[in-house]
């Protein structure tokens, strides 16, 4: 879990910097919050594309998204789980 967490606070603010320093590069007439609004609006459409993409693999993954649960768990062991957890 750790592992994505350290991709994506890698990967993202990256993505940033590589499109802000791009585009101060390709239009040097804009000026620096211009091309920050410019990355960011770009970063946040791949954040919302990858974030697509994981949901319709979700969706298609499941016969039934709302019942189903992952590693052979049950509605009993999952609210069995929960209770434990509480006390």
């Amino acid at each position: 879990m750790l592992l994505p967490l350290a991709g994506g606070a890698l990967f993202f603010p990256g993505l940033f910097g590589l499109c802000a320093w791009a585009l101060r590069r390709a239009r040097p007439a804009w000026s620096d919050a211009d091309c920050a609004m410019v990355g960011t609006r770009l970063v946040s459409s791949v954040q919302a594309v990858l974030a697509t993409g994981s949901g319709v693999l979700i969706i298609r993954s499941c016969s039934d998204v709302i019942t189903d649960r992952g590693s052979g768990e049950t509605l009993g062991t999952s609210l069995l789980a929960a209770s434990s957890q509480q006390n």
